[in-house]
């Protein structure tokens, strides 16, 4: 089966018809959906037909268009802008299609896609903004279905609130700064009072409402969002995530997030990548703190994305004291941790009714020191134990909590790339653990989840940790 491509062989684009000259060659029902479509513009419109059918000719006298009762003509074309052939007779119209490139004309044979030069999307119309939906062709059906979808989104009242946007547009660029402060206007202009004001159907109190927002209108302060990624999966993200992505002026983003999930942010919007990795830190915590205090202090508005949630393991604190510390302001954007994503992927519940009833989040490094945490004692209880980052400890993690008095028949479920396609995920217990370490293969971020709940995961997608019975017994009696 051949890998879909995400290259479209069409650049969506439009034409500027107003006032031109737009020819329908046909006189059947393909002809009259063609120039109802049109009529959604002012271009001026002739129809080429010898005997429209009986609606479609009411159709063409009620809307005085144009029709000229003739087989079609190369000076009948040749002030056209943009052909269309819709005789309903396909090779009548590959006729059509050659004498209008004969003239270089663009032209759409329907039903044909391979004769056209253009395709005529479906249209969701709110002018001055329309919304095409095109398929290259493959699914009309398909266009007219989103487009339905798309026309239950947008307000009726949109095409009215940019009519409105557009008379404030020279003011605008007369009094607001180019850049962020232009473009939060705008957001506010279409997002709040004004648009209520418009949906309402009150003009008058619209125009009061955005004369008051241009009149407020200053330098903006730096801001910065702190926004967990979620743990690989672009659809993971949180719509609030994607909201702001698409606010800022800047992208600081680490080594784990994905770049489609980065690419997520607004188009023109600065990339900066800080790169920190377990043993590759391209920059220190204290740079990024002294580079996001740089960018709000310059007004920009600032995307710090964090893979998983930016509270949990992502050294948020340290940033958010640098940012009170400089008077910036910031706020937490939440997104789901890997240790859910990686009992999602297992279908694992971290919590049980009677068998567990507590949860410990914690790194592998935890568990290196000379002294045993508090909470390894709970594991003792019941407690699931979600690891991050725990891949290279493995073993020292699966000592100290067998120290700690937990079973070594404990089960243990370990996800690399938790939420991603390329996620592997392998299965055993407490005693197979330290053979983690000598997984070379496993490259991405690793999640072990670890107790007595884990038991009830799916293992129908799982390979077992441990190669082979002699390579565990080994490493536990090593442990």
């Amino acid at each position: 089966m051949q890998q879909a491509s995400n290259k479209l062989s069409v650049f969506p684009a439009f034409f500027r018809v107003s006032g031109k000259r737009v020819v329908v060659v046909g006189g059947g029902d393909e002809a009259y959906a063609k120039v109802r479509l049109l009529r959604n513009t002012d271009a001026e419109i002739a129809v080429v037909a010898a005997d429209p059918v009986a609606e479609f000719a009411r159709y063409l006298k009620a809307e005085a268009i144009e029709v000229i009762a003739a087989t079609v003509s190369a000076d009948m074309l040749a002030d056209a802008v943009l052909v269309f052939a819709a005789t309903g007779d396909a090779a009548a119209d590959r006729k059509i299609a050659t004498l209008a490139r004969e003239l270089r004309k663009p032209v759409n044979a329907v039903d044909q896609p391979d004769q056209c030069d253009f395709f005529t999307p479906a249209l969701v119309n709110r002018a001055p903004v329309a919304v095409a939906i095109g398929t290259e062709g493959a699914g009309p059906v398909l266009a007219q279905m989103i487009r339905g979808q798309v026309d239950q989104i947008l307000s009726p009242s949109l095409g009215r609130l940019a009519t409105l946007a557009a008379s404030y547009r020279e003011a605008v660029e007369a009094m607001v700064p180019r850049g962020v402060t232009r473009r939060l206007f705008w957001r506010r202009f279409f997002q709040g009072q004004v648009a209520d004001a418009i949906g309402a159907g009150d003009e008058e109190l619209a125009r009061r409402k955005a004369s008051e927002l241009l009149s407020r209108a200053r330098k903006v302060e730096g801001h910065v969002w702190l926004v967990g990624a979620g743990p690989g999966a672009e659809d993971l993200l949180t719509l609030r995530a994607q909201r702001v992505m698409m606010e800022a002026d800047a992208i600081v983003f680490d080594a784990l997030v994905p770049q489609a999930i980065v690419d997520m942010g607004r188009r023109d919007a600065e990339r900066i990548s800080v790169g920190k990795r377990k043993g590759c830190h391209s920059k220190s915590q204290e740079e990024i703190n002294d580079l996001l205090v740089e960018l709000g202090r310059a007004g920009k508005r600032v995307v710090r994305l964090k893979s998983g949630d930016p509270l949990v393991y992502g050294r948020a604190a340290e940033e958010m004291s640098a940012l009170r510390e400089a008077g910036i302001t910031y706020e937490i954007v939440p997104g789901i941790t890997s240790a859910f994503a990686a009992a999602a992927d297992f279908e694992l519940p971290l919590t049980l009714r009677g068998v567990a009833s507590s949860l410990v989040f914690t790194t592998g490094h935890d568990l290196t020191g000379a002294v045993l945490p508090d909470w390894a004692r709970l594991a003792v209880s019941g407690a699931t134990i979600a690891v991050y980052m725990g891949r290279t400890v493995a073993a020292s993690v699966a000592g100290r909590l067998m120290q700690a008095g937990l079973p070594a028949e404990t089960t243990v479920a370990v996800i690399e790339n938790a939420s991603r396609a390329d996620r592997r995920l392998l299965h055993g217990t407490l005693k197979d653990l330290p053979d983690l370490e000598h997984r070379d293969e496993l490259t991405g971020p690793v999640m072990v989840i670890i107790g007595d709940a884990v038991a009830g995961a799916n293992f129908e997608h799982s390979v077992p940790l441990v190669r082979s019975r002699a390579t565990a017994d080994a490493a536990y009696l090593g442990a």
